[in-house]
């Protein structure tokens, strides 16, 4: 037996294990670094009441348009419906999107609107609070530094959401009882 056959027997199941453990462990991942991190940022935004995920409060504004609330003189009153339908969307999104990747619900299609979610986030922290005049906030790769805000944390958040992406949520989730029969 060749050294390439015995790597081939030793290496298939650690593959098979994989497909089913790594989506597993990205959530898990997932729940335990970023799940808080979007609900109490979600929470900053939800207005006074029941009801209040329907009326912003204006730091939501200016958390997601921090410009257009400069131009309005901080008067969320002179904001467009568009500006209320994305912070609510935004909004909803902090809560809903971690939940069903957690449970494992719709997994590759949270995902991808999470790593959107946090695309456009990284946008906003960048050219919309100024992040970018700031050395530190979007790094640099393949320095010595693994703490900018934006390229080094951000990274990996979105590694772990596009082992999502590609191996789906894995053996222990929603979407494996709902579409076990799904290829």
């Amino acid at each position: 037996m060749d050294m390439i056959t015995t790597l081939n027997r030793f290496a298939d199941p650690i593959n098979r294990a994989g497909n089913h453990i790594l989506p597993l462990l990205a959530r898990l991942v997932f729940a335990g670094v970023l799940l808080m991190y979007f609900w109490r940022s979600g929470l900053t935004k939800v207005g006074d009441g029941v009801l209040g995920i329907f009326t912003p409060r204006s730091g939501a504004y200016v958390q997601i348009f921090p410009k257009a609330m400069e131009a309005v003189g901080y008067d969320t009153s002179q904001l467009t419906f568009f500006h209320w339908a994305v912070v609510f969307g935004g909004t909803v999104a902090e809560f809903v999107l971690p939940l069903l990747i957690i449970v494992g619900l719709l997994t590759r299609l949270s995902a991808m609107a999470m790593i959107g979610f946090i695309v456009v986030q990284s946008l906003t922290d960048l050219y919309g609070h100024g992040g970018i005049a700031h050395e530190g906030t979007l790094g640099a790769w393949f320095d010595k530094m693994p703490d900018a805000l934006i390229l080094d944390q951000r990274a990996f958040w979105i590694l772990a959401l596009l082992v999502l992406v590609f191996k789906g949520a894995g053996a222990l989730s929603v979407d494996r009882i709902l579409f076990k029969n799904a290829p």
